[in-house]
């Protein structure tokens, strides 16, 4: 009896509805199994043509519904995504994921995982990631060190570089042109030329990203003769090579010679981008030729690269700072991708051309398409309404930086508050703004004061706001030009001439006025008296006539800047001064429907802009002229600034 219990009982036969069941439940495994390979493949398809963000939404189905495991390639196609798309959001969802399920990384899913976080931003994570390594190679290096120098942390890409080498003494030529790279952003030769040692005993000279790496660092370190020997024992000139020397040189303010450069390139056939049309951009806006600016823009088209953000983002500033308002207007236009840095170079370039309305319809126009405003956006739009005399909108925008955008005014805003105040005849009001300022009145702010000043005739605020930059450092040399103007302009010649005396002891020299104007590719560059042009009597004796012509319009030429020591020789040569003789050159050389450009070193003079406003009307040319200042653009006898300099 005991025995018969003791035995095991036959196991019952399964019912049809257990058997159900458990088919049921077989079919939905098999079920959900081909479900995860369907989705993990149309990840994969997906990161694949760079639908990145489709391919993060479809991992997110996969993982609320849970259960499924992921193969290595699929997560390999997860890091293109959320690299592909900067998520943040993605990384942490994939990373979770990962260590949440068991998933246990080799050495090269560990190095995507770690160059994941480091191409989002995510350094902290990163290095967390990175110490907690069991095993580094050197791709686990090169990401970690490329990651910090990107981050701008040179300091410590040169503390990982170290414990690299007194770990395992090896590196490549990309670790070494990423070494290079964090020199350049120290801006230390030395260094640099321990790493340039280096790469000649491994033999890793030759390198292409090495060389270019070197040309960069060269330039940025103070020493454009090795950039150039660099350069020329490059083997093979590539396009990032070309670049590089180019703005090299353009960072030491060779123009030309970067603009020569991109003429060699260009006649070598070495293929351009984005950035070789950029730098050439940015370097004929430094030389003011519209021209070659013009060519650029020609090749930027024909080459393919007239969506690119960087470069015409370059072009809007280039036409804006050169009197081709319309042009940059235009370029804006077209701008599928416009940045922060584009919209505040066209609303300068409207400040600059005294259409503040325009500025602030367009500084308006970006906030209603969110676009975040910056310190330099307020400074573009506070600028306009200065040089326009908005002081209405001025007082509405510079209110809004704190209360609104949440933005603390620097001393440049406050700076142009004065001007717009000072514009206006509100010295007192100008004068409480610098004293209320939350912090110590900077040069600029007490040099627009003196500018009112000097066109309120204000003598007494005029000289005590001078004596406040007397004080201040560094000397400059047009704070004492616009005391002296006050002192010539109110006849009081024995304290002008005690401005010349301070100028003269502490050794500032006032240079022979320039100015220059383009005329068929060729500067021509005229000082004030000048008789060296190659057409100076034909230059001569158009400006007397053009002298003759506005007399009859109520013009007489200022005597302000005579000086008790001026002689007959010197006052004569007063009327001619530079920009007169470059318009009445510019009008001999040029069709009359033709705008004149010109540029010069110092600001316009009260005589020379009253002339070239009657001259812009009696031969009905506009004239576009770049003081040290800022844009006056003469037509139909007005100027854009509104006679406010």
């Amino acid at each position: 009896m005991v025995e018969q219990n003791l035995r095991p009982k036959p196991k019952p036969k399964p019912s049809k509805l257990h058997a159900d069941v458990e088919e049921k439940a077989n079919n939905n495994e098999k079920h959900l199994n081909k479900s995860t390979l369907g989705l993990c493949d149309q990840i994969e398809k997906l990161a694949f043509r760079k639908r990145y963000q489709e391919a993060l939404e479809l991992f997110e189905i996969l993982e609320i519904e849970g259960g499924h495991e992921i193969t290595n390639r699929t997560y390999d196609a997860l890091v293109n995504a959320c690299i592909g798309s900067k998520s943040i959001r993605g990384v942490k969802k994939v990373t979770n994921y990962m260590f949440n399920h068991g998933f246990e990384l080799d050495q090269y899913m560990s190095n995507r995982v770690l160059l994941m976080h480091v191409k989002c931003g995510m350094l902290i994570d990163a290095r967390t990631l990175f110490d907690e390594m069991p095993h580094r190679n050197l791709v686990t290096w090169n990401t970690m060190i490329a990651g910090v120098v990107d981050a701008g942390d040179f300091i410590e890409a040169y503390r990982l570089f170290l414990m690299m080498w007194s770990e395992s003494c090896e590196a490549d030529s990309r670790t070494f042109a990423t070494m290079i790279r964090a020199t350049a952003g120290l801006g230390l030769i030395y260094p640099g030329k321990e790493l340039h040692s280096c790469v000649v005993k491994m033999g890793d000279s030759d390198d292409v990203y090495v060389a270019c790496s070197l040309i960069d660092m060269y330039s940025k370190c103070g020493s454009i003769e090795d950039a150039q020997s660099i350069f020329d024992a490059m083997s093979e000139k590539s396009t990032v090579g070309w670049n590089s020397i180019i703005a090299g040189y353009a960072l030491h303010g060779y123009s030309e010679e970067a603009l020569s450069l991109y003429y060699e390139m260009q006649d070598a056939g070495v293929p351009m981008d984005h950035f070789t049309f950029s730098i050439v951009v940015r370097i004929c806006a430094r030389l003011g030729s519209l021209e070659h600016a013009k060519q650029a823009h020609a090749g930027l088209v024909r080459h393919g690269f007239s969506l690119d953000t960087v470069a015409n983002t370059a072009l809007v500033d280039l036409y804006s700072k050169w009197g081709r308002i319309e042009d940059a207007r235009n370029v804006f236009d077209r701008m599928h991708n416009k940045n922060i840095i584009s919209w505040n170079a066209l609303i300068a370039g409207y400040g600059n051309h005294g259409r503040g309305e325009e500025a602030v319809e367009l500084f308006e126009k970006m906030l209603s398409q969110r676009m975040r405003p910056n310190h330099v956006t307020f400074l573009a739009v506070l600028s306009a309404c200065s040089y326009s005399g908005l002081l209405d909108h001025g007082w509405e925008i510079f209110e809004s930086m704190s209360s609104i955008h949440n933005i603390s005014p620097r001393a440049m805003h406050y700076a142009c508050m004065i001007e717009l105040l000072g514009r206006e005849g509100l010295l007192d009001e100008a004068l409480a703004l610098i004293r209320d300022a939350p912090f110590e009145p900077t040069i600029n702010m007490w040099a627009a004061l003196l500018t009112a000043c000097r066109f309120h005739k204000n003598l007494e605020l005029g000289r005590f706001a001078a004596e406040k930059l007397y004080g201040m450092g560094p000397e400059k040399l047009s704070n004492y030009v616009v005391l002296l103007n006050i002192y010539n302009s109110m006849g009081k010649l024995e304290e002008a001439a005690s401005v010349i005396h301070t100028l003269k002891q502490k050794g500032l020299r006032m240079l022979p006025a320039c100015t220059w104007i383009d005329i068929k590719k060729q500067a021509h560059a005229f000082c004030s008296g000048d008789d060296s042009h190659e057409m100076t009597k034909e230059i001569y004796q158009r400006l007397d006539e053009l002298l003759l012509e506005i007399s009859k319009h109520g013009y007489s030429p200022e005597a302000r800047y005579l000086l008790p020591d001026v002689d007959k020789k010197e006052e004569q040569m007063l009327l001619y001064h530079s920009e007169k003789l470059a318009v009445a050159f510019g009008l001999i050389s040029t069709p009359d429907y033709m705008p004149l450009q010109l540029m010069q070193s110092h600001r316009i003079c009260n005589d020379c802009h009253n002339a070239l406003k009657l001259i812009a009307k009696v031969t009905e040319r506009e004239i576009v002229v770049r003081d040290a200042s800022r844009f006056h653009r003469f037509k139909d006898g007005d100027c854009s600034c509104g006679d406010y300099w």
